[in-house]
């Protein structure tokens, strides 16, 4: 196994899969020739090395495409880190939409286990879900979860709460997002039934939230109004067993693929990110589509600087008119609240490899395969249209992943090079850019993607992911299911009263 990549041709650098001493020479390919390179300083796997001289403001290539501009001279055999490459990117652009031939693959149909809903949906659970409108009353939802746990029977999986902080003293946005999805998880197919459980004075309350709800099943949906009975505690686990004996009437069938949504998002990168699970994960979203799946990209901060890869991707000039729009709002969000905007990658992201924005965000849309984009959601839209669909929402990994689930996805796909234990609402799919981390961290991680590095081929691990994602659909459980974590978390913007 080489200890280094160079990913395209054009690239000036290459990364290290393992560590390259200082004084090691190695043989890269440059322009169809092969040159020996010595490190000048120890390359710490995942991070850079310039395979030739590149002067003081010249651009750092990567993916084939610029990283950022040197900030001093570098020699070949250099280490390439924040110390001697910076950001490239600037505020606000003009962008054109140059439309580039995509390939719509089909291919035959494969089927999972899952229910058939009496709304025409489809889940991949069969969860009882306690969703509190107000966080008032989250420890109520939780002690009802836990006291009903003991009537679970038939095909019901688990009583699950999703806590959350928000629903009261909120204004504008932050209460229409606190509103949609909680309305959206309200309707989500994973859950065979659902308990509305309010305070009753809080400004979401259940007659408010109705009109967000929209038209809903009365046996898998009821409610409860805490200030309104004298045993809060005790009625809500009635009325869960009521919602236990209507879900346990739904089995698992068999149900095309082709229902199946799949959220996409990437945690703590490292070097490896862009090169072993994102481009896994994009390959595994192509392998869906052409099995008229859906997946959805989200994290908008984390397309900055590989933007336009996504816009001239776009199916028609109207799509890529909202993707402008969904990578400007997010910038003047970020302008509003007079932060920089290309102030990332994280800590962790450095210390993994990664240096500027544009590094991160050319790997993290690796994950968005080479379909074409079909759809592009607001924050708390659910997906309309099969393929792929791009979401707004932010880089955090709580809050997207939430958002992801909000907008209708199944399952996540979840990509790290540095772990993490945490879940969302609904199945979260560790897979690891590296062995390492893999070994590990066996109880986070699910699937390791560090494999493509070292004598496994993209095909045949796109099998294999494609394989694990059936068996999750059809009733496998995640390292975090197992663990008995379940998250959510509501994007917050603006003030609280």
């Amino acid at each position: 196994m080489q200890d280094f990549i160079k990913i395209n041709e054009k690239d000036n650098v290459v990364v290290a899969i393992n560590t390259i001493p200082r004084g090691e020479t190695v043989s890269v390919e440059m322009s169809g020739q092969e040159r020996q390179i010595t490190a000048r300083e120890e390359i710490p796997a995942g991070h850079k090395m310039a395979v030739c001289d590149i002067p003081a403001g010249g651009e750092v290539i990567k993916y084939g495409y610029r990283i950022g501009n040197a900030k001093e001279d570098i020699r070949a055999g250099a280490w390439i880190h924040i110390h001697n490459v910076g950001t490239a990117l600037g505020d606000l652009l003009e962008y054109s939409y140059e439309p580039v031939e995509t390939e719509e693959k089909r291919t035959e149909d494969v089927t999972f286990m899952g229910f058939n809903r009496p709304d025409g949906k489809a889940g991949v659970r069969n969860e009882i879900w306690v969703i509190p409108t107000v966080g008032c009353v989250n420890n109520v939802a939780t002690a009802v979860a836990a006291q009903a746990k003991a009537f679970l029977k038939g095909s019901v999986e688990d009583v699950i709460a999703f806590p959350h902080p928000y629903g009261c003293s909120q204004m504008g946005d932050d209460q229409e997002h606190t509103r949609t999805i909680l309305a959206d998880l309200i309707n989500h197919p994973n859950a065979g039934g659902v308990l509305v459980l309010g305070l009753g004075c809080e400004n979401s309350n259940i007659d408010v939230l109705l009109p967000y709800i929209g038209d809903y099943d009365e046996n898998r949906v009821k409610f409860l109004v805490a200030q309104a009975c004298e045993d809060e505690i005790a009625e809500s686990v009635e009325i869960v067993k009521g919602l236990i004996d209507y879900a346990a009437g739904f089995e698992r069938e068999p149900i095309s693929v082709s229902r199946l949504v799949i959220g996409m998002k990437c945690g703590g990168s490292d070097g490896l990110s862009g090169i072993t699970a994102n481009p896994l994960v994009g390959s595994f979203s192509d392998l869906l589509i052409s099995k008229g799946g859906t997946t959805i990209l989200t994290e908008v901060p984390e397309m900055f600087g590989a933007e336009t890869i996504l816009m001239n991707r776009c199916a028609n000039e109207e799509l890529f008119h909202k993707t402008v729009d969904l990578i400007n709002d997010f910038k003047n969000y970020f302008k509003s609240h007079n932060q920089t905007i290309y102030e990332n990658p994280s800590p962790g992201n450095k210390k993994g490899g990664i240096s500027t924005l544009e590094d991160k965000s050319l790997g993290c849309t690796q994950k968005s395969g080479s379909a074409p984009v079909k759809g592009v959601l607001q924050y708390g839209e659910r997906v309309q249209t099969a393929g792929l669909n791009l979401l707004s929402a932010p880089g955090n990994d709580l809050v997207a992943s939430t958002a992801l689930a909000a907008a209708g996805a199944h399952i996540v796909l979840f990509t790290t090079g540095r772990g993490t234990p945490f879940a969302s609402p609904v199945p979260t799919v560790k897979i690891a850019t590296n062995s390492a981390l893999a070994g590990k961290k066996a109880n986070w991680i699910d699937f390791n993607a560090g494999v493509l590095v070292e004598d496994k081929d993209m095909a045949e691990e796109t099998r294999h992911l494609f394989e694990y994602v059936v068996e999750v659909a059809s009733g496998r459980q995640v390292c975090s299911e197992a663990a008995g974590f379940h998250d959510m978390a509501i994007f917050k913007q603006g003030v609280t009263l």
